[in-house]
């Protein structure tokens, strides 16, 4: 008999997400794994009190990430949101890439992913080498220990999606606090609205800046649109604001946590501090991107007609968490998951997601990290921890787990 059929003990359903173990912070919780293996398509408790769906099998995710009837639409009753303060926000929050189905996300999506495909991503690579290794001279010349994450993570993909985008740098500190609190899951409801209220205002304000001034940028190419009638001044004005969130938050995580794996992986760094190869560094980011899947509390959608996986039946109405991380240490698609192996075909993995909602800024993100692990240790071939690792300090209250910081030394 179907699960849905039979109503589970509650007391059987596990709360979601999952703490990480601290003697392996890299690695998804053990019961998520534990899922993996013996219930791959079940249920958790979030923090509502509602119960969705889990999948967590790598096959069983590309299935139903890729299938119509699995939607997106965060306005649909018992959604099952990330957060207090996205689910009090939902009502003022206008369609947008990440909460729209098709046709209406096909309509949007077009109005910004030209600056995100590859052969334009590809000519910013000159800009952002230089980026790097000027943050690079600047951190060699200053003191040691550096702290990572504010010496060369937040500072390259910041710089890269504020140049992209049409934003000033000089306002990082106000963007990064409020993307910080929008996110998070510890903040209350008002305090992220607050934050999303100031960052739509901010990016309001520039936005009619590049009506009237246009540039050669992100902002400046919607504010056309919207001239144009292809889309309107609340859609630019989140859109801008997600592109802002996403484009820093991830890659900053990425930068940091992925070289604190590798000084924890030596032999592996040591590939790439060797290499000059680019195919051999594409290869490498891949792998690093699949062994730490820093988005940590499932990506959501909700069923619009019932499906069967599993053995299971999710019926309409009901919501479902995919755990990208789970999907990305499945035995069945990277066999010793646990292992992080630079030599390994990654490509398959699942850390920027599956189907249409794959992440707007993939390409962007792959540059950034291939230019990041590719000169860094290179070119500070002596770069270790400045203190133990079990003093690294590990956040996991965005969406995204990172380090709050990340002492080196050389």
């Amino acid at each position: 008999m179907a699960d849905t059929l039979v109503p589970p003990d509650p007391a059987s359903i596990p709360d979601y997400p999952m703490p990480r173990s601290a003697e392996c912070p890299f690695a998804p919780p053990a019961p998520v794994l534990a899922l993996t293996a013996e219930a791959p398509v079940t249920r958790v408790r979030i923090w509502d009190g509602s119960t969705p769906w889990i999948i967590t099998r790598h096959a069983d995710q590309r299935v139903l990430l890729a299938d119509p009837r699995v939607s997106i639409n965060e306005h649909l009753p018992n959604f099952p949101h990330m957060t207090a303060g996205r689910a009090a926000a939902v009502r003022g929050i206008p369609p947008l890439i990440t909460n729209t189905d098709a046709p209406e996300h096909t309509r949007l999506r077009r109005m910004v992913n030209a600056p995100f495909m590859v052969k334009r991503v590809e000519r910013l690579r000159p800009r952002i080498q230089q980026l790097v290794d000027e943050l690079i001279d600047a951190m060699l010349a200053g003191p040691k220990p550096a702290d990572l994450v504010t010496a060369i993570g937040l500072p390259v993909p910041t710089l890269v999606i504020t140049e992209l985008l049409g934003v000033p740098y000089a306002d990082h500190e106000f963007f990064q606090l409020n993307s910080t609190k929008t996110i998070s899951h510890d903040a209350t409801p008002e305090e992220a609205r607050q934050a999303g209220g100031a960052l739509a205002g901010y990016l309001d304000r520039l936005l009619r800046q590049k009506m009237a001034d246009p540039a050669e940028d992100v902002l400046s190419e919607m504010a056309g649109r919207i001239a144009a009638g292809e889309m309107t001044h609340a859609e630019a004005v989140m859109m801008g604001v997600a592109i802002l969130i996403a484009g820093h938050e991830t890659s900053a995580t990425m930068i940091s946590l992925g070289t604190a794996a590798l000084l924890r992986n030596p032999e592996q760094l040591a590939l790439l501090r060797e290499t000059d190869d680019p195919k051999v560094v594409a290869g490498a980011v891949e792998e690093l991107l699949r062994y730490l899947t820093i988005v940590h509390t499932g990506v959501r959608r909700i069923a619009v007609a019932d499906i069967t996986i599993g053995g299971q039946v999710i019926r309409a109405g009901e919501g479902i968490v995919f755990d990208l991380g789970a999907a990305d240490w499945d035995p069945r698609e990277f066999p010793e998951p646990d292992r992080l192996d630079l030599t390994r075909p990654a490509r398959r993995h699942h850390a920027f997601g599956y189907g249409v909602h794959q992440c707007l800024g993939q390409s962007l993100a792959r540059v950034e990290l291939q230019i990041v692990y590719g000169t860094l240790y290179r070119r500070i071939p002596r770069l270790a921890l400045a203190v133990p690792f079990e003093q690294v300090g590990f956040s996991f209250a965005g969406i995204a787990y990172g380090l709050h910081s990340l002492p080196v030394t050389w």
